[in-house]
Order: C-alpha cells, then sequence, then structure tokens
C-alpha cells in the first residue's frame, strides 16, 4: 500500500508535506481534501479536522507538517534535517518560525472569511499582522544561512510564499524583496516546486 495525505492546494502546510515526500522519494497518494465539509475519512483520520494528515500503509494516521516531515526524515536516513547540532537547531528554528507567520497570516484571512464585517475585531487583525511582519522580518535576516541542499526549512518557507503570493498579493514583493527573490529562484533548485508548491483552488 501507499501512504496517503490529506491535504488542499492552498494549504502551506500540505505543500511543505508534499515537497518533502518528493525529496525523499517517498511514494504518497494525495487526497484532495475540503475540511469545512468534515469529510468522515478526514475525521477518521484525525479528530480535529485538520490537514495534512498522513495514513500510514498500517492505517496508523500522523498529523501536523512538522510531525509529518520529521517521519519522512526519519524514514529517509535524515534527507530533511541535517543532524549536527546546531544545524539542526537552525533548520527546525526557520521551519517553525515559517510556520508560525502563516499562522497568523491564516488567522487574519479567516477573521475576514468567517466574520460578518461588523463583527471583525482590527486589533486581533493587527496583533497577528505584526507578529507575521516581525517573523517575516527575522525569516529574510536567515535566509542566507539555509543549507544549500533542500531541508523542511526550505519547504516550510516555499510554502509560505507561495501561499502569500496568492492570498496576499505584492504584500512580499513590496515590503520583503529578498524573499520574493528567494521564491523566484526556489524552482532552479527544486523544480517540483512548480506542481507541488501551494496554488489557489
Amino acid at each position: 500500500m501507499t501512504m496517503r495525505l490529506f491535504y488542499s492546494p492552498a494549504s502551506p502546510f500540505a505543500a511543505k508535506t508534499r515537497m518533502a515526500a518528493h525529496h525523499c522519494d517517498l511514494p504518497v497518494e494525495a487526497v484532495p481534501t475540503v475540511t469545512s465539509d468534515e469529510p468522515a475519512d478526514l475525521l477518521a483520520a484525525n479528530p480535529l479536522g485538520k490537514i495534512p494528515v498522513l495514513v500510514l500503509d498500517d492505517g496508523s494516521t500522523v498529523y501536523d507538517s512538522k510531525v509529518i516531515c520529521d517521519l519522512f526524515d526519519r524514514m529517509s536516513g535524515n534527507q530533511l534535517v541535517p543532524q549536527s547540532l546546531d544545524a539542526w537547531r537552525f533548520v527546525k528554528t526557520f521551519e517553525a518560525l515559517a510556520d508560525g507567520v502563516g499562522d497568523a497570516l491564516i488567522l487574519t484571512v479567516y477573521e475576514v472569511r468567517y466574520r460578518p464585517e461588523d463583527k471583525r475585531y482590527t486589533g486581533w487583525i493587527d496583533k497577528q499582522m505584526n507578529k507575521a511582519d516581525r517573523g517575516l522580518a527575522k525569516l529574510e535576516e536567515m535566509l542566507d544561512q539555509l543549507p544549500a541542499e533542500p531541508t523542511t526549512a526550505h519547504f516550510a518557507l516555499a510554502g509560505l510564499l507561495g501561499w502569500m503570493r496568492f492570498r496576499m498579493e505584492g504584500k512580499i514583493e513590496a515590503e520583503r524583496p529578498k524573499l520574493a527573490a528567494w521564491l523566484d529562484a526556489f524552482p532552479t533548485v527544486f523544480p517540483a516546486f512548480t506542481e507541488l508548491g501551494p496554488r489557489q483552488a
């Protein structure tokens, strides 16, 4: 049996795991999923109803993109995360920061998408945007320290920036041109990004 991954084409976190699986040459069947529909097979795999979720050959499940990528790293003989202490710390911290920026920005999108205009709390949106902006500044500062070979840090950043390209069009180009240039160049390092990166559904 092939492992199955519940995902949405737009999700930066699902894109991260799909790129990681491809990099490790692990066979994964991508299962498109609409989380708002709460399909039974998704809820059976993850009671939180969130993606990505990985269903293993034996039917057991793994969720949260960081945990899935860590599993892929172990399955592939550490092709995703360097094992020296300092390099491991950098990659995992960078990955966590990129994911955290994504979490903050998604909350701002949900505030607008799911709340009536008169119920939206601009203070909450501003707080999340401030978190994201601080995180993006730090990611840009750390960018030159990324290893040459793709890691979970690369895939987390590519997922985040690829998502921002259509959810917050023009933001990274206007505010973080170094990150925008990195994203433009990433397909030359990892050609599968063109297929596996986030895209508007």
